[in-house]
């Protein structure tokens, strides 16, 4: 069984390469380039802060992103 915190680091590696590809889009991908780049700060910051609720809440809103 896997943990929220060995799958968080996985989740923000997939939407760190997701945000490549909607960059690469151009302006067609701007705007799923924004919403990938709040959801990784909005995860960074629960981590950093250590606000477990944060961190399962961006961990679900990471597992969404496609």
């Amino acid at each position: 069984m896997k943990s929220v915190g060995s799958e968080m680091p996985v989740q923000q590696q997939r939407c760190r390469e997701l945000l490549k590809v909607y960059r690469d889009l151009g302006p067609a991908g701007g705007f799923g380039a924004m919403m990938i780049e709040q959801a990784l700060q909005r995860a960074d910051r629960a981590i950093i802060g250590g606000d477990i609720v944060e961190i399962l809440r961006s961990y679900e809103e990471l597992k969404e992103l496609e």
